[in-house]
């Protein structure tokens, strides 16, 4: 594998590292820097001429994370690299999919084809908000399921009577993979929101009552929908309530709220890095799974194993 080359940004430089680890290599060096008016500018210290180059960068806020990915990419382009594949643990912007209201930006599309100018030729992302994302890129897009990470942990723990929940309609998919694979019962949340950032819980879809349950979703931004989900768990009867959520964006005051509710834990990856320590926050890496789909992309093989929800190896 020596034209294979690893680089990171600077959005989770941790978990770029552990991916290089278990892939067996070493991350590339990059000379990133700001001018004085926060303009960012990039250099690769190596030669990547004929290449097959493999940049990881999560899309977090702020924005400067998307612009730098977009800067590296361009950059490796720009150096004659054979191949350039935007690697991206969290696509940011990803909830503004679709035009919802009049006169709003589909900004998830935007950004697609910004990494498509950019000059990427294929991406490998991770639990994206909305599957029909995969259809804004105009290149091929490896989509990964942290189900993979996340079932083989709660299998092992063996939680009796349990039962997978999903906060709403758009996770039922995923929320049923984990109940087959868990062998537990799945119940829905009906729930509406009267505006960004503000979710009212309206109604269970299933009975909870003297059971232990698991809530199965993507994010957590503010903790308004995970806690409220909790509440109403734990009012309906339910015992333990544990959940699981791929990318902690914990904005604002989510981990004092997270910390408050009587939510049992709450499994989280290092998509991006948590901003803040809680006693009731267990950390799950999924820098294997990163690892293993580069390996396997750039030996041209399949990694549908690895994304194919409904394969029961995950």
């Amino acid at each position: 594998m020596s034209d294979l080359k690893v680089f990171s940004g600077r959005a989770n430089r941790p978990l770029a590292e552990k991916i290089a680890k278990a892939a067996g290599v070493t991350l590339g060096k990059l000379d990133i820097k700001n001018f004085s008016d926060g303009e960012i500018w990039v250099k690769y210290s190596d030669n990547i001429r004929g290449d097959d180059i493999f940049v990881i960068q999560s899309t977090q806020p702020p924005a400067d994370n998307l612009m730098e990915l977009l800067i590296l990419i361009d950059a490796a382009r720009r150096a004659s690299a054979r191949r350039v594949t935007a690697v991206i643990p969290y696509f940011g912007y990803a909830r503004q999919d679709r035009k919802d209201q009049p006169r709003v930006s589909v900004t998830a599309k935007l950004v697609a084809n910004l990494i498509t100018e950019a000059g990427a030729d294929r991406v490998i992302a991770m639990d994206l908000h909305a599957a029909q994302i995969q259809g804004f890129f105009d290149i091929p897009l490896d989509h990964l399921y942290a189900s993979a990470v996340f079932a083989d942990y709660f299998r092992r723990k063996r939680i009796p009577n349990l039962a997978v929940v999903s906060p709403d309609a758009g996770g039922i998919k995923i929320a049923r993979s984990y109940a087959k694979r868990l062998d537990a019962d799945l119940i829905l949340i009906d729930k509406r929101r009267p505006k960004s950032n503000e979710v009212e819980v309206m109604n269970i879809i299933g009975n909870v009552k003297g059971k232990n349950v698991l809530i199965i979703d993507d994010l957590i931004d503010t903790g308004g929908t995970f806690v409220n989900a909790v509440g109403a768990l734990k009012q309906s009867g339910a015992k333990d309530v544990y959940g699981v959520c791929t990318h902690p964006i914990l904005s604002g005051r989510a981990l004092e709220q997270i910390n408050s509710s009587p939510v049992t834990a709450l499994v989280v990856t290092d998509s991006i890095p948590l901003k803040g320590v809680s006693p009731k926050i267990e950390l799950r890496s999924v820098a294997k799974l990163f690892a293993e789909a580069i390996i396997r992309t750039h030996n041209n093989q399949s990694i549908s194993s690895l994304f194919d929800v409904d394969k029961d190896r995950l």
